[in-house]
């Protein structure tokens, strides 16, 4: 075993910090602990271990500062008094004796040390041998055997006895394979003023039986005194009695409160995992696994304040992204702020942690602020910050961000096992926030890919450029003031994207044709859905994606049944081509193309409505109008159609009289060809 393993409880270093406290108050304890290789907050922890090295730097830095070479053993002592605290405390006074103590010496040692194994062996009721052994791998100091014999010291004077006598003929720093105590003690007040009862009773007893045989007239004297007698040595035994069974109904008390509390802290933070797996397969868009991750520690963690910091885009700085106890204030300050990643000179502790890869603990921002730039220190104090635990972000060997957690209100201090059950988090979110990056990344690169395909189409013919990207933002408007789900929505984002992608089938003499169409030039057109639906069935769409041909090549069904391909009627009809034909119709009316000039919006909408009769679905036309009207939707401006800002829309049906909709929205009786055109063939850009 080696010197850097974690082999000495916190708890052993906290009783030679009280003992410094108390009666070596010239010792500075941070310059102490520092020279020991040593934190604060890790001696707090009690949860937390210390190395053989560590301890030896310990005891020899405190020998120097205290001129005392006995040390060890004053602090083992220094455990049986009034102002002792810790496990030692909690168990000792908790069980029946002394000897019973230190027949359970090798549960209390394993809470205290890892480096040696503990064997007992009563003598008598008031003697027992212990014998300890030192671990492969261990070398333990002679100090540390001292310390033991103050430990058990410390353990029958817990019990308001007399110290031990402790013979410790065998010894391993004296050529011995093992440390022998023989511990011997006297027996506790209570017992000694039993035994004075008993014999006052005894005698009592005797004395009035040879009374009555030599001088009857004494006896009620006698057995007056003797009742007295032992009636106030019972009262004296009953309260030391009840004393001592208060001590240790105080201290089993307080032992089992703080494990209820070790308890209730261990199966939160098992539900917290818990939930956090479920968090992670659910979400996977970044911010919304964040602001769901950051809601789980507010609901579970015994901290006032929380955020999560994620590396930028260009990976130059630190970007708040979510976090849970600021006001709207405090966040709107935190993503203002800059944390540099790639200044070398930043000295931030958020930056530190990130390009350390490595957890600090701040308990006082005043014991860092001369390793802090003039930059952070604002910072930190501008948030109010006294004390935190920030934590890396990792993901394998990249770190993505930090995880940050702080208490203003609340006074329980931060330790170890806080950065311990962070540090266990800090993975956990590390894969998820991965996990979801990817996932956004692929998605940019799909939408990136459906529009280079949509555009491909598009330029073919400068007039009906962009018209994909226009089709699909209607769309997505009437999705939106319809209340279609996220996902159909995305579905049918992609299909309207890709809409008319069979068009790359079609001839451009029939595609930019000015005049009216043959009827065989309308046949060939049709075929464009059928082409878009096969060229779509090739790609190998997975999960929702699946509709996305058939949305796509539905999108020129009627309601009545003429449309094409199909001739499918109503409910046969997704919803999601209901949605893009309202969207591809009014797109073509409104733009210019080569066999019309654009329509005006209100006669746009008036035409929508003629067709919502039979062809187009009514709900998905409203939908639309109430977009335009809410300046969800931005028709391009034309010569001919003039913004929106200029017109009064209607949302009452055709050929309503409420004033708003007036002569322009009667179609044109001068152009028929472009009606022959919107109705005969069905608009397609």
């Amino acid at each position: 075993m080696s010197e850097s393993a974690p082999l000495y409880s916190s708890a052993i270093i906290t009783s030679f910090l009280k003992l410094v406290r108390s009666r070596y108050s010239h010792v500075n304890i941070a310059e102490l602990l520092a020279r020991s290789g040593m934190e604060q907050y890790q001696v707090e922890d009690e949860g937390h271990w210390f190395t053989q090295e560590q301890v030896d730097s310990f005891h020899e830095t405190l020998v120097r500062a205290t001129h005392n070479p006995s040390i060890a053993r004053e602090a083992g002592r220094y455990s049986a008094s009034p102002e002792r605290l810790g496990l030692l405390t909690r168990y000792v006074l908790g069980l029946a004796g002394p000897a019973k103590v230190f027949e359970t010496i090798g549960t209390i040692a394993g809470n205290l040390t890892r480096s040696t194994s503990y064997t007992s062996r009563r003598i008598s009721k008031t003697e027992i041998e212990l014998t300890v052994v030192p671990l492969a791998g261990v070398t333990e100091k002679p100090y540390q055997c001292e310390n033991r014999m103050g430990y058990f010291e410390a353990i029958v004077a817990g019990f308001n006895y007399r110290m031990p006598l402790i013979v410790h003929d065998e010894c391993i720093f004296k050529g011995g394979t093992s440390c022998t105590y023989s511990i011997s003690w006297r027996e506790s007040g209570v017992e000694l003023w039993k035994r004075m009862r008993l014999i006052a009773t005894g005698t009592a007893i005797l004395g009035t039986t040879v009374a009555a045989g030599l001088s009857p007239g004494l006896v009620p004297l006698l057995t007056g005194i003797s009742v007295m007698v032992v009636l106030m040595l019972s009262l004296i035994c009953e309260r030391l009695e009840k004393r001592e069974l208060s001590s240790a109904i105080e201290n089993l008390r307080s032992t089992s409160e703080e494990f209820l509390r070790n308890a209730n802290r261990t199966y939160t933070n098992a539900l917290m995992i818990n939930e956090m797996g479920h968090i992670i397969s659910k979400y996977n868009q970044t911010d919304a696994l964040l602001t769901q991750v950051t809601g789980l520690l507010q609901k579970r963690l015994e901290y006032d304040r929380g955020l999560i910091m994620l590396v930028s885009d260009d990976g130059k700085n630190l970007e708040f992204r979510s976090g849970f106890g600021y006001g709207r204030a405090m966040v709107k300050e935190m993503r203002q702020a800059s944390f540099h990643l790639d200044n070398p000179d930043s000295q931030g502790v958020f930056v530190r942690c990130h390009r350390e890869r490595k957890s600090f603990l701040v308990n006082d921002i005043t014991d860092i602020e001369n390793n802090l730039s003039r930059h952070s220190l604002k910072f930190l104090r501008k948030i109010g910050s006294k004390s935190f635990i920030c934590c890396p972000i990792l993901y394998e060997d990249d770190c993505l961000g930090i995880l940050a957690v702080d208490n203003i209100s609340s006074k329980r201090p931060l330790v170890e096992s806080d950065i311990n059950l962070l540090m266990g988090i800090a993975p956990e979110i590390g894969i998820s926030v991965h996990n979801a990056l990817m996932t956004e990344e692929r998605e940019l690169q799909f939408r990136s890919i459906l529009r280079t395909l949509a555009a491909s189409i598009d330029a073919r013919d400068n007039l009906t450029a962009g018209h994909s990207e226009r089709v699909t933002e209607y769309s997505m408007a009437i999705c939106s003031q319809m209340g279609i789900p996220a996902d159909l929505t995305e579905v049918i984002r992609v299909a309207s994207q890709l809409h008319d992608y069979g068009k790359i089938g079609i001839q451009d003499s029939i595609l930019k044709k000015s005049g009216p169409l043959s009827t065989e030039e309308r046949e060939e057109i049709k075929t464009h859905v059928v082409k878009t639906r096969k060229i779509l069935e090739e790609i190998s769409f997975t999960g929702m994606y699946r509709q996305v041909p058939f949305i796509a090549g539905s999108h020129h069904e009627r309601l009545d049944g003429t449309g094409y391909p199909s001739g499918l009627k109503g409910s046969e009809i997704p919803l999601g081509a209901r949605i893009i034909a309202v969207a591809d119709f009014f797109e073509a009316i409104t733009a210019r193309r080569h066999y019309h000039e654009p329509l005006s919006i209100d006669a746009a909408v008036k035409m929508l409505r003629a067709e919502g009769a039979s062809h187009m679905d009514r709900a998905v036309i409203e939908a639309l109008v109430v977009a335009l009207n809410e300046g969800k939707i931005c028709v391009p401006a034309s010569e001919t159609a003039p913004p929106l800002s200029t017109l009064s829309l209607s949302l009452a049906t055709p050929g309503g009289d409420d004033g708003r909709i007036g002569k322009a929205s009667r179609l044109p009786e001068e152009r028929p060809e472009i009606v022959q055109k919107f109705t005969g063939v069905g608009v397609s850009g």
